[in-house]
């Protein structure tokens, strides 16, 4: 089965280059999809997203701009809660959408072996490093979000790595989210599961950590006191530090986890002009840009620096764990017993 670079390993994307370079170019929408590029974007078009509300407020300006004659719907929810209205929808044969903008790569690579996307490569898109795309031109990130430690100020010593959340090496408590129903906590638990398997959340459990649902709970948590560090998505801790929350951020020794947060075209667009011009502009600078300034998260272009004075993409991805072919095919076919041992772990 082939695996597409978008989650191979990092290093091996700088030696495939110019030859996912020429795939990428050549990729176009075959049979019944093809459409005119000349075509001017009108009309409808739907797209389900897990952005936050206020990043496509602050998006929908740019869109009015640059696509007057286009109406934009929007249905914003978290990644499990998108997946599942998808789910739904497309069992019953009536997928409304027409973007999937969200942050489970999982879901993404699934779709696409299903055949569900329309090949599209944008010409903002060769931008992107090669490490996020999809050699085929089924999707590509358009923004990046990031799982980190956090540590309450003051709080003692901080944990080094996530490592030592289980190892003995840091004492403290640590709230984590729950990979049950949180998608960005389920792909943090994927990369801890392919290190240390089962093994890992038992010691979560036996070190004292905390599930605390989503990332807003993990950081109410340490910001009041009932645990001293998190696991927490970099934008959540930026936004919060900026606001005078008393908590620090600890780029983990072992690598942070760094979530793709893609878009995709489906193959049952009614619009495909409108959806792919819509796909143009979040891949713009000036799209690329409002991720930054207002998510707080990381840009897939590369000329834009990282939120909040962060590094750009290639420096984020220097401080990051490598997406590997193990842990694709984990999250993919094994993502049901990850959940069954993580609560297994906690339920004793």
């Amino acid at each position: 089965m082939r695996i597409p670079l978008t989650l191979r390993g990092f290093g091996f994307a700088l030696a495939m280059v110019l030859l996912c370079a020429c795939r990428i170019e050549s990729a176009a929408p075959s049979g019944g999809a093809a459409v005119s590029q000349a075509a001017t974007p009108s009309g409808e078009v739907w797209v389900y997203t897990s952005m936050y509300r206020h990043v496509l407020d602050a998006l929908e300006p740019l869109l009015k701009e640059r696509l007057p004659g286009v109406q934009v719907h929007w249905y914003q929810a978290g990644s499990e809660k998108v997946a599942s209205r998808l789910e739904a929808e497309r069992a019953a044969g009536a997928v409304r959408a027409d973007v999937l903008m969200t942050s489970d790569p999982f879901l993404y690579e699934r779709l696409a072996r299903d055949g569900a996307f329309l090949r599209y490569a944008s010409v903002n898109a060769l931008r992107i490093p090669r490490s996020l795309m999809d050699l085929d031109a089924r999707y590509a990130a358009v923004r990046l979000s990031t799982m980190v430690l956090v540590h309450r100020t003051g709080a003692g010593a901080a944990p080094k790595s996530f490592e030592a959340l289980v190892d003995g090496s840091w004492q403290g408590k640590a709230a984590v989210g729950d990979p049950l129903t949180s998608g960005t906590a389920f792909t943090w638990a994927v990369f801890m599961h392919a290190r240390r398997g089962d093994a890992y959340f038992a010691g979560l459990r036996e070190k004292g950590a905390v599930v605390a649902g989503g990332n807003a709970a993990v950081l109410q948590k340490v910001e009041s006191g009932e645990v001293d560090a998190g696991v927490l998505l970099l934008e959540n801790a930026l936004a919060a530090k900026a606001k005078g929350s008393p908590i620090e951020i600890v780029w983990p020794a072992d690598g942070a986890v760094v979530i793709p947060g893609p878009v995709g075209l489906f193959a049952t667009t009614r619009n495909a002009v409108a959806a792919k011009a819509l796909v143009d502009v979040l891949l713009s600078p000036e799209g690329q840009r409002i991720i930054v300034e207002k998510g707080d998260m990381h840009a897939v272009d590369p000329r834009l620096g990282g939120p909040r004075g962060e590094p750009g993409v290639e420096g984020l991805l220097g401080r990051a764990q490598a997406w590997s072919p193990a842990v694709l095919e984990q999250g993919l076919l094994r993502g049901g017993d990850i959940k069954e041992a993580f609560s297994r772990a906690f339920a004793r």
